[in-house]
């Protein structure tokens, strides 16, 4: 518990001012968690971040990660066809390998991509949008997190899918989702985000939470069947980078799809 503590003090002061600053910083900030990312979910499958493939899931997440704005308006077209072309080289090396490298570990990399690189992508585009976003986002999953703890622990009886996570229970999972209303109605009425409706705010956080919590139940369910306890060591006492952000890997997208920042 000492050696979590810590982690998590040193990490949030070294975190929490490059959130604030935003702009470049925080940009390289968000590659360096989502390549060390993608080198986590590839050794799961023991595909080496320098190998061929490897090093083509690295170009492809530079290009899904390429941040869209004024400078870049076309950006997206131009990151699809190039995306196209990774996969069409990927497939081409299960020729080339000899199907060492198949085509299941070709769509392994093309889904490790997606997945690491669309929320990574979003945490930076979340923060532009207004440090009161990115803020919100983060508060999401960390109330809903210790929300989830504390009524589980309390009160918690049945579980929630002891076959993926074993110590979640379905009263800490409503105990979360609760305490995500509760933070919704703090910002609401202290005039943080009051730009569209509180029954539309409280709904939208509401999905938010159940998000985030099958965000992490996603990663266990993949750490489960790569027979893995964390998906690495970076951070003593958390495990990896996946470990830390896979709720944020699905929450921070869907705050952009929702109807919540203008």
């Amino acid at each position: 518990m000492k050696t979590r503590t810590i982690t998590a003090i040193l990490a949030l002061l070294i975190f929490v001012p490059i959130v604030v600053l935003g702009s470049w910083p925080l940009l390289i900030a968000v590659f360096l968690l989502a390549y060390t990312a993608l080198y986590e979910i590839l050794k799961m499958n023991r595909i080496h971040i320098f190998s061929i493939p490897g090093m083509l899931s690295m170009v492809a997440l530079f290009i899904i990660m390429m941040p869209q704005d004024a400078y870049m308006p076309h950006i997206s077209v131009f990151q699809v066809d190039l995306i196209i072309v990774m996969a069409l080289l990927m497939l081409s090396f299960t020729v080339i390998s000899k199907n060492r490298f198949s085509f299941v570990d070709m769509g392994f990399c093309v889904l490790a991509v997606a997945y690491v690189g669309i929320g990574f992508m979003y945490f930076y585009e979340t923060r532009e949008a207004g440090i009161i976003y990115i803020l919100y986002g983060l508060l999401i999953v960390w109330v809903t997190d210790t929300g989830a703890y504390l009524f589980g622990r309390a009160m918690g009886n049945r579980k929630l899918w002891p076959q993926i996570s074993p110590n979640k229970t379905v009263e800490g999972f409503l105990g979360g989702i609760f305490c995500s209303v509760l933070l919704a109605l703090i910002f609401y009425f202290t005039g943080w985000i009051d730009e569209i409706n509180i029954f539309l705010l409280l709904v939208l956080t509401m999905i938010l939470s159940m998000s985030g919590q099958l965000g992490d139940l996603v990663e266990s369910a993949l750490k489960r069947h790569f027979d893995i306890k964390d998906s690495g060591q970076l951070l003593p006492g958390h495990g990896g980078v996946l470990d830390r952000f896979d709720s944020f890997i699905f929450v921070l997208p869907l705050m952009n799809i929702l109807p919540l920042i203008n």
